[in-house]
């Protein structure tokens, strides 16, 4: 299957989800958000739990902070 054939496939999909605010590249750091939500469940800080996850997946723990914050923001307007 090519590129252009899949794009086509789930156009409309992905038009949604870009006018959501979603990335595409946001998909990479979904088990990375789930860790957070267990470790945070389990009474651990957040502080720990992003240093953590910073290691674990290899980012900077800004980049962390800044995953939680859109993963727990609403999608935007209209989208859904």
């Amino acid at each position: 299957m090519k590129v252009i054939e899949l794009l086509n496939f789930n156009r409309e999909l992905l038009k949604k989800l870009q006018v959501a605010g979603i990335r595409l590249e946001d998909t990479m750091y979904i088990d990375l958000y789930a860790d957070y939500t267990g470790l945070l469940n389990q009474g651990e800080k957040v502080s720990y739990i992003v240093a953590v996850l910073s290691e674990k997946y290899s980012v900077s723990e800004r980049k962390v902070y800044t995953l939680i914050k859109r993963f727990q923001s609403d999608c935007k307007g209209f989208a859904v």
